[in-house]
């Protein structure tokens, strides 16, 4: 039986990525709102209510909004903004995470999706902090880098198109630099840290594709965990995944490049490291519209609709 989808929001850029991985699917009937009646309340909560799940692609507030709209008690719900990270009642869209998560999100009726920089984060620290190598204390940095669409539309105009009022040449940004970034809540609660960690982030000229860096001077950490010993924690965490994968340190190159892994469900983590100084990094590569937003929710779709995880997605 064909399940039906509404994704609302379907113009911006997370709901148009969702909306190409679905429109070819026979297993899924997409519900759909013209572009003139997107903003009309009433058309909204008729197919909030009518869809068996519902995929919210929206301002943190309007998401709220949206849920509140919803009284079918039948409809599953993935929210696809901050709004629910950390939120009570929601589930984590991350099917990786340990080895209930899949489950609990196949039981869900409403599942928190990612955010891009969050789930590169949270996929190298959760493993290492629950091995024992990382004290949930520590102070942590991230610093990261991303293709402009993670920004959405209007950080897609401001690099690409000349007419608008932010518009710009530069080659790279550093932003959020009041250290409040969105994703830290969510970080600091599924990384299993003590403390919000110390989150750097950056947009370069380019359109899609990230890099997540946790730098750690391993001789500062208690017992001196060897690199070996970090990247054998996250190999054992991962081990048969579908869409994480952990690159084996005799693989590991001397550099990497953002955009390898567009258009695909993938997220690879590497180790990187020079044992005479004490020193390692962890870098998690991924297409921060693909396990970084629209790819995550399609594969927790495909989970919570009882269909292959993979369906419709590459990595």
């Amino acid at each position: 039986m064909t399940a039906t989808v509404f994704i609302d929001g379907e113009h911006g850029t997370t709901g148009l990525q969702i909306q190409a991985r679905l429109s070819t699917r026979s297993d899924i009937g997409l519900l759909s709102l013209p572009h003139a009646e997107r903003r009309n309340t009433d058309a909204r909560r008729e197919l909030l209510n009518k869809a068996d799940l519902v995929i919210l692609c929206l301002p943190d507030d309007a998401a709220r909004d949206a849920v509140a709209m919803i009284d079918n008690p039948t409809v599953k719900v993935i929210d696809a903004s901050t709004a629910h990270r950390t939120a009570e009642g929601w589930v984590f869209g991350m099917p990786e995470y340990d080895t209930e998560q899949r489950a609990k999100i196949a039981d869900a009726a409403r599942v928190a999706n990612p955010g891009c920089y969050a789930i590169a984060s949270i996929a190298l620290l959760h493993p290492i902090v629950s091995a024992g190598l990382l004290p949930a204390d520590w102070p942590v940095t991230i610093n990261a880098v991303s293709g402009y669409s993670g920004g959405g539309k209007g950080l897609i105009a401001a690099f690409e198109d000349q007419a608008v009022d932010d518009y710009t040449d530069a080659p790279f940004r550093v932003y959020a630099l009041g250290l409040g970034h969105k994703h830290v809540p969510e970080i600091q609660r599924w990384g299993g840290l003590a403390h919000p960690p110390l989150f750097v982030p950056s947009v370069a000229r380019y359109s899609q594709g990230m890099i997540v860096q946790i730098p750690l001077q391993l001789w500062a950490l208690p017992g001196n965990p060897s690199i070996a010993q970090l990247h054998q924690a996250l190999a054992d965490h991962y081990a048969g995944g579908r869409f994480i994968t952990v690159a084996p340190l005799d693989a590991s190159v001397d550099r990497l490049e953002p955009e390898v892994l567009n258009d695909t469900n993938e997220l690879r983590l590497h180790v990187f490291g020079n044992e005479k100084d004490g020193q390692g990094v962890l870098v998690g590569l991924l297409d921060n519209l693909g396990k970084g937003a629209s790819g995550s929710a399609v594969q927790n779709m495909n989970i919570m609709l009882g269909l292959d995880e993979g369906e419709g997605l590459t990595g």
